[in-house]
């Protein structure tokens, strides 16, 4: 593809070719990208990364042989001018450590266009600048399909989200519950900022809306309104901290 300074240069990294090449096809399908380098280890997409300094984003896979997309994704941030970072895999509880990466986005594997195209413009807008008023701007709203109707839904409104398959479930103060078009892993990317903090793969809640933390025979969990959620032992450190310090 011919580049174009317009569009984004993005480097997709995956150590299994089937899945690199699905990646890179529909990266080459979207209307923002002008070009599209492809990097099947670690090691390789540092090579590309040293000699060209126009790559706007890694999309990259975490499991992978040698130097891995973890590794990767903290060289690059010790880069003067650090590509925005977007994770591709299979595996959802790498999460955390996605996040405190400053990734972008994290997307599980099958990624269909329309999902990939989402996290095409955060990177759009990472890139555009303080103009942009960050990445995340963008899902301060979310909108619900209700019968006929569509339901915005304030962020600052939503106490906690519920995974559902590739959708989620938010929960809001009136009680009220919508089904939205967004992953739990996005979400948690875009509102990790805003005060909430994910407890276990299934649940992101608002820090400020968890009433009690209870912890009966080694079982964890946090008191939502009338709900009790589970922690799981992955996320109670980050819990904590954010408790802590909140």
């Amino acid at each position: 593809m011919t580049a174009d300074r317009e569009g984004l240069t993005v480097l997709a990294v995956d150590d299994e070719r089937p899945a690199l090449d699905d990646l890179t096809w529909l990266l080459d399908a979207a209307d923002t990208v002008s070009e599209v380098i492809d990097a099947t280890s670690g090691a390789e997409a540092l090579r590309v990364l040293s000699s060209r300094d126009d790559v706007d984003a890694v999309l990259l896979d975490i499991q992978m042989g040698g130097l891995d997309g973890l590794e990767l994704a903290r060289l690059l941030g010790n880069f003067r001018a650090p590509p925005a970072v977007a994770f591709v895999t299979a595996f959802d509880e790498y999460a955390v450590d996605a996040f405190g990466l400053n990734a972008v986005d994290y997307l599980l594997k099958p990624v269909d266009q329309e999902r990939l195209e989402e996290t095409l413009r955060r990177i759009t807008l990472r890139r555009s600048g303080p103009a942009a008023r960050g990445a995340t701007a963008e899902l301060d709203r979310l909108d619900a399909s209700v019968g006929t109707r569509t339901v915005t839904i304030e962020r600052d409104d939503v106490e906690w989200v519920e995974a559902a398959g590739g959708y989620c479930r938010v929960h809001i103060s009136t009680g009220e519950s919508h089904l939205v078009s967004q992953t739990i892993s996005g979400l948690t990317c875009a509102w990790l900022p805003h005060g909430f903090v994910r407890i276990h793969r299934g649940y992101l809640v608002r820090a400020s809306a968890i009433r009690e933390v209870s912890n009966v025979d080694g079982r964890r969990t946090v008191q939502v309104g009338a709900e009790e959620l589970p922690v799981s032992r992955r996320y109670a450190k980050l819990l904590q901290d954010v408790l802590t310090n909140r």
